[in-house]
């Protein structure tokens, strides 16, 4: 008679050990993997992970770029808040951010609105309105934005045909930040398409049974489109409030390299840049860039913390 021994009793829940051979596979897979991902894992390694910490470290250094960095603590940031023209930045991008980011995203919104409806020649006007932020960020478009609002050009020409003589934008520190405005606006082609898109998910059967009920296009817009597309909204609010904050190549452009007149175009980003690279602080400068990155993380922090009481979703609604 021959005895067998009980197989060891395995615990309720646990899984057996996969054989060898599967492991074996497995690891060739996360290996084959990770080599298709190596590019992009060196490129980020050595092109933005890499610079990033070096830059934290010159911010607290005085370093020009020519001479060995020398570790001065926080005097580059004690410096920063002192200086007349980094507070003068600062305010420059706040009104651009405030003025620039509202506008273009009411503009992207109505036309997405239009664009919704069923009409023909739908996907040419699509196209037509997404161009300009295809091309919207070049250089070329920058030169043709300064020669529009310069004196004697097409819109003060146009002004002046309307009675409103106030000469050429881009020479009037009052009006120059307006031009970025207006030149902002003009690219709304990106957030549109993210509004289509979410107009497209809102059900029928709402505006219909609205519609039954006697609501109107405004009552309808007001209470079943803005709820139910208040997630695209917060999404395309937070994306273009960081690039309006990071706002730099049309001011540059627009404003002949010169940031003004009167600094009046002097964006955040066109300061970091005149102080890195044309007066070669750099450790000023990556003071001012990581000072950025703190502020754009605030500010995502509070829009992320308001969403709470305006965006719903569906998952919380059931």
């Amino acid at each position: 008679m021959t005895l067998v021994k009980d197989a060891p009793v395995r615990p309720a829940g646990e899984r057996p050990f996969p054989p060898a051979a599967a492991r074996h596979g497995r690891r060739r897979e996360n290996l084959a993997g990770y080599l298709f991902m190596s590019p992009w894992i060196a490129g980020f390694l050595l092109l933005t992970a890499g610079p990033m910490i070096a830059s934290l470290y010159y911010a607290f250094t005085s370093y020009n770029l020519f001479t060995p960095p020398r570790w001065t603590g926080l005097d580059n940031f004690t410096t920063m808040f002192q200086d007349p023209r980094w507070q003068k930045s600062v305010e420059v991008t706040l009104e651009y951010v405030v003025v620039a980011t509202p506008l273009k995203l009411l503009l992207a919104l109505g036309v997405a609105l239009l664009l919704a409806q069923r009409r023909r020649g739908q996907g040419l006007y699509r196209a037509a309105f997404y161009l300009p932020s295809l091309i919207g960020a070049s250089v070329s478009v920058g030169f043709v934005w300064r020669a529009l609002f310069s004196d004697d050009a097409v819109v003060d020409r146009t002004q002046k045909v309307l009675g409103f003589d106030a000469g050429g934008w881009i020479g009037n520190p009052d009006y120059v930040i307006y031009a970025l405005v207006a030149l902002s606006i003009w690219q709304f082609g990106a957030p549109m398409v993210i509004f289509l898109a979410g107009l497209k998910q809102v059900p029928r059967e709402l505006y219909e049974a609205a519609e039954v009920d006697g609501a109107g296009p405004l009552r309808r817009f007001w209470n079943i489109t803005l709820p139910m597309i208040s997630p695209v909204l917060f999404f395309n609010v937070l994306l273009e409030s960081i690039h309006a904050f990071q706002v730099f190549g049309s001011a540059y452009v627009v404003s002949d390299t010169r940031c003004g007149p009167a600094d009046a175009t002097l964006v955040y980003t066109c300061y970091l840049y005149q102080k890195g690279f044309k007066e070669a602080q750099m450790g000023f400068a990556s003071a001012m860039a990581w000072t950025l990155v703190i502020a754009v993380a605030l500010v995502t922090a509070v829009l992320f913390w308001s969403q709470k009481k305006w965006v719903h979703y569906e998952e919380a609604a059931k």
